[in-house]
C-alpha cells in the first residue's frame, strides 16, 4: 500500500480547505500543502477592498495562523513551486526534489490576464490584482489627485474603481463590451452599478476598444482605437483570469478551459483530483468553471470527502458577492441562458433583480437587500419558482413563498 500520503499543489482557499477537511475526517497519513507565495493561505476577496484601502491588516487575511498547520500535522511548504508531475510514477517535482504521492490535489488557481507585451501590457505602472504582492505594489499609487485607468468592467475593475474614487483619484474605466458586467449581469443590474459609479465621479467608457498602453519607461496613458489617449498615472487590468492548468496538461491530464473533473472532483487520472478556479466541473448539463470562494471551499471539501471514500457527487450551490462604496451585492445562482428578468424594489433604496429561464428561477442579484438574497438562494436551491409577477410586486411577502 502506498503510504506517501496526499500532496496538494496550491496553497490558496481550495488547497487549504482540502487539507483541513482531510484532517477533520480522520485522514492519518502525511499531508503536504505547497504554495508559491511566502504567505500562509489567505483570503483573496478583501484584497481589492479592505486591504487595498488600508483598513485590514495583512494578518487578518490569513485563513489560519502559520503555526496552526504544524499543529494539524500538515506540512506547509511556502515559496515552493511544483515544476512537474509524473502521473505514471505518482510523484511531483519541486526543482531538483522529487516527492511521492498517493493522491494529488491540484488547486493551482488562476492568473489574471494582461494586454500583450507588444501593446504595453508589461510596462511598469501596469498592474493586475490577484495576490498580496500585487496589492502591496499598487497601494502606494492610490493617492488623491492621481489618474487611474482601469481596463475591464467586471467586478474586479469596479471594486478597484470604487476604492480609487473613495480615495480621491480620477478614475476612467474602459470596457470593450457594449456594457459593463455584460457577461455576468442583466441590463437592470448593470444600470444600477453604472449609475452608482458615475455618482462617485467615475468615468465609464463602454463599447470602447483599447489599442495600447502609452509610455516608454512607464505607463502614462491608454490609447483607444479611435486615437484618443486617456492620460493615466497607472493602469489596472481587470480583463479576467486564465486557469493555471499547465502542470496538469504536461502530465497528460485532460484540460478543457480548466482541469476537467467529474462530479466527484477526480480528473482523467484516478490518483489526481482538482478543485477551485483551475478546475471545471459538471453543472446543469455543462462542464463549467465557478470562479468563487464558495465553490473553492465546497469543491475542495467534496474532493477531500471523496478521497476518504464518501463517493458523493458534488452539487454546487453558486453564490457570489461584491462590495462597492456602501453597496453590498449578493448573487445567488447562475444566470446563464436567462430569458426573463424582473426587478423588485426593496426598502431604503435596496433592489433585487431576479432571473428566469423557461419559467424557472435560476438566479438573483440583491443590492443591499440581504433578505431578498437569502430567500432567492433558498428558492433556487429547492427548485421552487414563484411566478415572476409575484416577485416583481413589492407588496408580495417573500418568506411564505418558501413554503409554497
Amino acid at each position: 500500500m502506498n503510504t506517501s500520503g496526499i500532496i496538494i499543489a496550491g496553497a490558496g482557499q481550495a488547497g487549504c480547505s482540502a487539507a483541513l477537511k482531510l484532517r477533520s475526517l480522520g485522514y492519518g497519513k502525511p499531508i503536504t500543502l505547497i504554495g508559491e507565495e511566502p504567505h500562509p493561505p489567505y483570503q483573496r476577496p478583501p484584497l481589492s477592498k479592505g486591504y487595498l484601502l488600508g483598513e485590514l491588516p495583512r494578518e487578518r487575511l490569513f485563513l489560519r495562523p502559520e503555526a496552526f498547520y504544524a499543529e494539524q500535522d500538515i506540512t506547509l511548504r511556502l515559496n515552493t513551486t511544483v515544476t512537474g508531475i509524473s502521473a505514471a510514477e505518482q510523484t511531483i517535482t519541486c526543482g531538483a526534489e522529487t516527492l511521492p504521492y498517493e493522491h494529488l490535489i491540484i488547486a493551482t488557481g488562476s492568473t489574471p490576464r494582461r494586454l500583450p507585451s507588444a501593446l504595453g501590457g508589461d510596462l511598469p505602472g501596469t498592474f493586475t490584482l490577484r495576490g498580496i504582492a500585487d496589492i502591496d505594489a499598487i497601494a502606494p499609487m492610490f493617492q488623491s489627485g492621481r489618474k487611474l485607468a482601469i481596463i475591464g468592467g467586471g467586478y474586479i475593475g469596479l471594486e478597484v474603481a470604487a476604492v480609487a474614487a473613495k480615495l480621491g483619484l480620477g478614475v476612467t474605466l474602459i470596457e470593450a463590451a457594449p456594457r459593463i458586467l455584460q457577461r455576468v449581469a442583466a441590463a437592470e443590474t448593470v444600470g444600477y452599478f453604472r449609475a452608482l459609479h458615475r455618482q462617485h465621479g467615475v468615468r465609464i467608457l463602454e463599447d470602447t476598444q483599447v489599442s495600447r498602453i502609452t509610455g516608454t519607461d512607464a505607463a502614462d496613458g491608454v490609447e483607444l482605437a479611435d486615437g484618443t489617449v486617456i492620460p493615466a498615472d497607472f493602469v489596472v487590468f481587470g480583463i479576467g483570469i486564465s486557469p493555471n492548468t499547465s502542470l496538469a496538461e504536461a502530465a497528460g491530464v485532460t484540460v478543457d478551459n480548466g482541469i476537467r473533473t467529474d462530479a466527484f472532483g477526480r480528473t482523467s487520472d484516478p490518483s489526481i483530483w482538482a478543485a477551485g478556479d483551475c478546475a471545471t466541473l459538471p453543472f446543469a448539463g455543462a462542464q463549467i468553471r465557478l470562479e468563487s470562494v464558495g465553490n473553492a471551499i465546497d469543491q475542495a471539501e467534496a474532493v477531500a470527502a471523496n478521497i476518504m471514500g464518501a463517493d458523493t457527487a458534488y452539487a454546487p450551490k453558486p453564490w457570489f458577492w461584491s462590495d462597492q462604496y456602501d453597496v453590498k451585492l449578493q448573487i445567488a445562482g447562475l444566470n446563464a441562458g436567462y430569458d426573463e428578468v424582473v426587478t423588485r424594489p426593496g426598502s431604503g433604496g435596496s433592489v433585487s433583480v431576479w432571473y428566469y429561464k423557461a419559467g424557472q428561477l435560476i438566479a438573483a442579484d440583491a443590492m443591499n437587500d440581504p433578505r431578498a438574497y437569502m430567500i432567492a438562494k433558498r428558492l433556487i436551491e429547492s427548485g421552487k419558482s414563484p411566478a415572476a409577477g409575484l416577485i416583481a410586486d413589492p407588496d408580495t411577502d417573500l418568506k411564505p413563498l418558501l413554503r409554497a
